[in-house]
């Protein structure tokens, strides 16, 4: 074995420590994900995605299954360190199998999103605390296509996001 020093840079996540707190970003993931997709050059979306705008409908125009479904799986690992994106992959996860056009459009609006602040990221800070707290929230059947319910919960220790889940 070998020491190779402190930890900078693992499985596309970016590490960055100060005497205070660790960091840990996908900032080289993101710009890699635009640059492959063509859209560096495009206007960042303000928000990840448009509420209850998604369904499945009968004249639905198809797309290309295997980029979208690519698409979302990379978006689903980057939500580890992004979870201001969660939400809206759990949405466009869901359109997985028949995916249309409006659904890449969706996509698309994630990745152009992202583009807005590609180094966001997760901090851990020291905080000399160790108390914990949850939250938790339920849209109580807000989904338009199925009418299920959407909650998700955090759990915070001495002020640091630990653990998170969102489903439906």
């Amino acid at each position: 074995m070998k020491d190779l020093g402190a930890l900078k840079y693992f499985l596309g996540i970016e590490i960055t420590r100060s005497t205070t707190s660790i960091c840990l970003s996908q900032n080289k993931y993101v710009l890699d994900q635009l640059t492959e997709t063509g859209m560096l050059g495009f206007v960042p979306a303000e928000t990840p995605i448009v509420q209850n705008l998604l369904a499945i409908y009968p004249d639905q125009v198809p797309t290309n299954k295997d980029r979208y479904q690519r698409l979302v799986g990379r978006l689903i690992y980057l939500s580890h360190n992004r979870l201001d994106i969660t939400y809206a992959i759990s949405v466009v996860s869901q359109f997985i199998h028949p995916p249309s056009e409006d659904h890449l459009v969706t996509v698309m609006r994630i990745l152009s999103y992202l583009k807005k602040a590609p180094g966001r990221g997760l901090i851990f800070r020291k905080l000399g605390r160790l108390d914990v707290k949850d939250y938790i929230d339920a849209d109580w059947a807000g989904n338009i296509t199925d009418r299920r319910c959407t909650s998700s919960y955090f759990t915070f220790i001495g002020g640091n996001l630990v653990t998170w889940r969102s489903k439906k």
